[in-house]
């Protein structure tokens, strides 16, 4: 089984930035494009951002122009710097291969908080 274990989150007050990190067993991040994803209380979760093995990104019309996700295919992980961090942004962020996810064939880290508050 894939293992994926994030890293980085925290209190943060409105507006402010934080760097994302998740390391992912090699097997998963090397044959798959990889994503970022979050989860507030009572709301589903949502896939935020992706990478292609290659590089390209897309995103989520709600983070676009704040949110930038990365991979570094020689450490076999993937960041998500976020910027002008807003309180709708609070919640548990996690990483994962959105393809594996979309059948059935992956299960998610332990995630890291993420609370952006005064």
């Amino acid at each position: 089984q894939a293992q994926l274990v994030e890293s980085g989150g925290g209190l943060v007050q409105p507006g402010g930035s934080l760097r994302l990190s998740c390391v992912a067993s090699g097997r998963m991040f090397n044959n798959n494009d990889m994503g970022w994803y979050r989860q507030a209380p009572g709301k589903q979760r949502e896939l935020l951002a992706r990478v292609t093995r290659g590089g390209a990104t897309s995103y989520a019309s709600s983070v676009e122009g704040r949110f930038t996700i990365s991979r570094d295919n020689a450490k076999n992980t993937v960041y998500l710097q976020m910027n002008a961090l807003k309180p709708d942004d609070t919640a548990a962020y996690y990483c994962n291969a959105p393809t594996m996810i979309n059948i059935g064939q992956a299960s998610w880290g332990q995630g890291t908080q993420v609370t952006v508050s005064s």
